[in-house]
């Protein structure tokens, strides 16, 4: 990890810096999901692209999963270098999948689950657990991130508490989007779902059907 000198505010002023990226996300997010963001931002998707994003996303995710997981060996290995590359790529990952997710959902819509009882109801908890996951891990993750870049090696073993921050971002992220995956392969492979557009995309063109 890079090291940074001592007046860098990006140094001196994580957790700030850490709420602040929190908010910008979070608002980009909920805005979309709300119709708040303008639809004209995003293209207007056919349910043909939507599914397919569905599967970039998906494709993303599990590439992701591995990234997190060979970073966590290679930390527990004391390969420091390797962990560092690792997890830069996995936010990376993050950042593809979240740019991908904005766009399906404010140029598209969702998908919801049809299936029998004995599937819907593991379906709905894998995916509640995963959302509320993905949801409280983003200030965790955007925490260890912002110490790793601006601490040396030294200073994140012995002044800050990032060793502990990172497994639980790590734990928390892994868990999200293996459940993600599971849930995608349940609703697009595995059971039916119905079409619903979104509220931005509501707002720029009809509500598109099956």
């Amino acid at each position: 990890m890079a090291t940074a000198s001592a007046d860098n505010p990006l140094k001196e002023h994580p957790l700030a810096v850490t709420a602040v990226l929190s908010v910008v996300g979070y608002t980009v997010v909920v805005g979309t999901f709300l119709g708040l963001v303008p639809g004209q931002i995003f293209p207007d998707l056919s349910l043909e692209q939507v599914n397919l994003l569905s599967d970039a996303i998906a494709v993303v995710n599990t590439i992701n999963v591995l990234v997190i997981a060979a970073g966590w060996r290679w930390i527990r290995r004391d390969e420091v270098r390797k962990h560092a590359a690792a997890m830069v790529t996995s936010f990376a990952l993050i950042l593809v999948f979240l740019v991908m997710y904005l766009t399906k959902i404010g140029g598209g819509g969702t998908k919801e689950f049809v299936g029998p009882a004995f599937a819907y109801y593991p379906y709905l908890a894998m995916l509640a657990i995963h959302i509320i996951l993905s949801i409280v891990s983003v200030p965790v993750v955007l925490y260890a991130l912002v110490l790793g870049l601006t601490h040396s090696e030294r200073e994140l073993r012995t002044e800050t508490p990032h060793r502990k921050v990172g497994r639980i971002a790590a734990g928390s992220w892994l868990l999200s989007l293996a459940l993600g995956v599971v849930t995608y392969l349940l609703l697009n492979h595995l059971y039916g779902w119905e079409y619903v557009a979104s509220a931005a995309s509501a707002l720029v063109t009809p509500v598109v059907g099956i």
